[in-house]
Formats: structure tokens, sequence, C-alpha cells
């Protein structure tokens, strides 16, 4: 793993952070063959033997990336699946807050590009692959336990996960480009055909709340 650097004579002006910013943007963008110590230096203007202040090769600092990968995606979900609630419903419209940004700029809590990156270096390395498989498991059975706290059997409870899901991962690997004012609108049939429950006027506002907006502006 990464060690700290430390304050001394001597220091490089680029700090662990930088090179770890840069590198996950770089495997964002560009996947990860380009995610190397001359690519990385030469985009923060500094000297190659700075990167070893940090890290003990290359590797170290891919595990790092993978870490950063897990400590915010799969974290998002574990987190907001496991928020207390008072229906389903209102699960599962906290779960929904991973991938909505109210305003369209605010960073949102699950990072998909870099989901997209990482699932696309999975193919060619087999570490990451079966650390992606492990992820996958982790988030899937948050949500389960997420419908099983609310009186859904296992086998059900499961079904409406990999839907939840699978159906969330499609529409971002989808790109599809709709406003917040149209998610507004389906939220409402959202919840009912994941839960199967039809949700309550305060239980669509909250949904709806996500997006920014209010019922009242869907009805104006």
């Amino acid at each position: 793993m990464a060690k700290q650097g430390k304050p001394t004579r001597g220091a490089p002006k680029t700090s662990q952070e930088d090179w770890i910013n840069t590198a996950l943007d770089t495997l964002i963008s560009e996947g990860v063959d380009s995610v190397k110590i001359s690519v990385l230096s030469a985009k923060l203007n500094c000297a190659r033997s700075s990167f070893y202040w940090y890290f003990k090769d290359r590797r170290d600092l891919l595990e790092v990336l993978l870490d950063q990968w897990q400590n915010r995606n799969t974290h998002a979900i574990l987190e907001r699946a496991g928020e207390p609630a008072d229906s389903i419903c209102f699960a599962l419209t906290n779960l929904f807050s991973c991938w909505i940004s109210p305003d369209g700029k605010t960073e949102k809590p699950f990072d998909t590009r870099l989901d997209f990156a990482v699932r696309e270096w999975a193919r060619r390395d087999g570490s990451v692959r079966r650390a992606v498989d492990i992820s996958e498991e982790l988030r899937i059975n948050a949500i389960i336990s997420m419908f099983e706290r609310y009186g859904y059997e296992r086998e059900e409870a499961r079904i409406r996960a990999r839907i939840v899901y699978y159906t969330q991962i499609g529409y971002e690997a989808l790109d599809i480009r709709e406003s917040n004012l149209d998610r507004a609108k389906a939220g409402r049939n959202y919840l009912l055909c994941l839960t199967g429950k039809t949700p309550t006027d305060a239980e669509i506002e909250a949904v709806v709340k996500l997006t920014g907006l209010s019922v009242q502006e869907l009805k104006d």
C-alpha cells in the first residue's frame, strides 16, 4: 500500500493526492494501460522520481486506485442501502441518491465513469476481475438485505435487488440523456414497479426531491 509522504527537506512538490487524482482521471479517460509513471509525471510536470516518495511501484499505485473505487462506489451503495427508512419506497429513494445530482453539477456519491473504467480493466486482469466480482456480490447483497428488512421473502428480495441494480447499471451504461424533470415525472412509477408497492404522496415527494424539483413544479 502507498506510504504517507514526510514533510522533510527534499520532499516533492506534488502530493500523494495529486498522483492519485491524476491516475484516477487517466484510468477513466484513457484506460489502465495509460496509468504509467512516465505518463503521470508528464501530466503533473514533475520528475518521475517523486512518484517513489509515495509508492513502491506502479502496482502499488494500481492497488490504491482499486481501494479508491471500492471506498467510493461500493461503499456508497452499502451505506445508502443500509440507511434507516420508514418504508421500502423511502429506502429505495435513499439508494437512488447514489446516482442522482439534484442540480446536475454536484458530485454524485457513485462515480459511474470510474466504475466502468474498473470493469474494463477487469477484462484483462484476473485479480481485478475477482475484486469486481466480490464488489458486485457485496452491492447486491446489501440491496437484498434492504428489501428483506421490509418483509420481502429472500427469493423475491434477491430478484428485486438484481432488477434494481442491473437496471441502474444498464441505465448508466447506455448513457441515457434524461433530464431531472423526466426523472422526477417517472419517480412514482419507478417506485411502484421496483417495489410492487403503491407509493404514498410523501414517498413520491421524497423521490421527486432527489432531482431538485418539487411535486408542485411537476403540476405547474
